[in-house]
């Protein structure tokens, strides 16, 4: 049996399969994941073009589907693992779920939070960034170059 490594990484590449399933989907390609206790309580991608909502970020579908699952509005102890940073609206969302931890690959230079109001999120929450960047900024690249 393939033992499991329960780093940033391993989660992160779960998020990016997420990503990919929205390019497939010819969405924006982000993918995040919710994490508690070391086990993925919610899996989802952008689905704005699909649903016909604009709310319907990675993000923002993550937080219900997690919320959900614990039978509560609060996020405390998990971890959101999220391709491209959240913008202004996802992150008020993360920060009213108050969720413990954002974990995201691509900073997003256009519409990041973090160009807004850094300190949108959370107070206590902790915020790491660059994992898996790289892929992140190719998927971005490639469907946005298939648009022009």
């Amino acid at each position: 049996m393939e033992k499991i490594d329960f780093s940033d990484q391993y989660f992160m590449k779960q998020a990016f399969e997420e990503a990919k399933m929205a390019l497939e989907k010819d969405e924006v390609p982000v993918g995040a994941v919710i994490v508690c206790k070391k086990q993925i309580i919610a899996r989802t991608h952008n689905l704005t073009e699909t649903l016909n909502d604009a709310t319907a970020h990675a993000e923002m579908l993550a937080i219900t589907a997690a919320a959900e699952y614990l039978g509560g509005k609060y996020l405390k102890n998990c971890t959101l693992y999220v391709t491209l940073e959240p913008c202004p609206m996802c992150a008020g969302a993360l920060s009213w779920a108050q969720i413990g931890r954002v974990v995201y690959g691509l900073k997003d230079e256009k519409r990041g939070y973090s160009l807004f109001q850094p300190n949108l999120l959370h107070p206590k929450t902790e915020v790491t960034y660059g994992i898996m960047e790289d892929q992140a900024s190719e998927l971005m690249v490639r469907f946005f170059k298939e648009k022009r």
